[in-house]
């Protein structure tokens, strides 16, 4: 049996008509490699700011959609050695489910298990960055920061908000932050627009990169550009 062919061949105009037309279709980004993780302290004296943080939390979410959107994963640590680590959530739906249930649990902290938890998803699949907040430190400062060192050397920055104004604390973080190639900040608990504008300049890093921060010309993102 022979294979027919159409007969009538495109013009040049139209295969260029139609070329034109595919260049102006909006541009797909692979957000396969876009996951941020959002870490939480939830020990005892954090309840005030885990009601904060997940009020806020789909800021993240929004802030990244017109880049292609992110996949977010949830962290938290609280009580004796309880460390929760949420399945992969593309909505605020999603992890508003995780977080609604939540109460913070009196505990030491345990930055040190989500640092490797971490480094574990990044080598499975590449992390853009990882948020945490938190108000203490009360583990090895050298082991910490030889943890985020490995973050540095595997391109996974930290972005640490630091709530409070504990002196020590702020020592730490910020030199996680500077070994980890990310940035340091502190919010005032009472100000829900600071960590709003932190959380968002964070998630368009992710999704975006530099210039994304660049462009939402705050505060928040100021004070991150000077970091990195």
């Amino acid at each position: 049996m022979t294979e027919s062919f159409p007969e009538k061949r495109s013009s040049s105009q139209a295969i260029a008509s139609f070329l034109d037309k595919a260049e102006k279709l909006p541009a797909k980004r692979d957000v396969s490699g876009c996951r941020l993780v959002f870490a939480l302290d939830a020990t005892a004296s954090r309840q005030p700011t885990w009601d904060q943080a997940r009020a806020l939390h789909g800021e993240m979410f929004d802030a990244s959609k017109t880049l292609g959107g992110l996949s977010i994963q949830l962290c938290y640590y609280r009580g004796l050695g309880q460390f929760h680590a949420s399945p992969w959530g593309r909505s605020p739906g999603q992890l508003h489910d995780e977080m609604v249930s939540v109460r913070c649990a009196a505990g030491y902290t345990q930055i040190h298990t989500l640092l490797r938890h971490c480094l574990a998803e990044h080598q499975q699949e590449k992390l853009k960055a990882v948020i945490f907040i938190g108000d203490a430190v009360e583990e090895s400062v050298d082991a910490l920061c030889g943890l985020a060192g490995e973050c540095g050397l595997r391109q996974l920055p930290l972005f640490l908000f630091q709530e409070g104004s504990d002196g020590d604390v702020t020592r730490v973080f910020k030199r996680l932050a500077k070994l980890s190639g990310g940035a340091y900040a502190r919010f005032d608990a009472a100000s829900a627009a600071q960590l709003r504008d932190l959380l968002r300049a964070v998630a368009s890093y992710a999704s975006g990169g530099v210039d994304a921060l660049r462009k939402l010309q705050d505060n928040a993102a100021r004070h991150l550009l000077e970091q990195l």
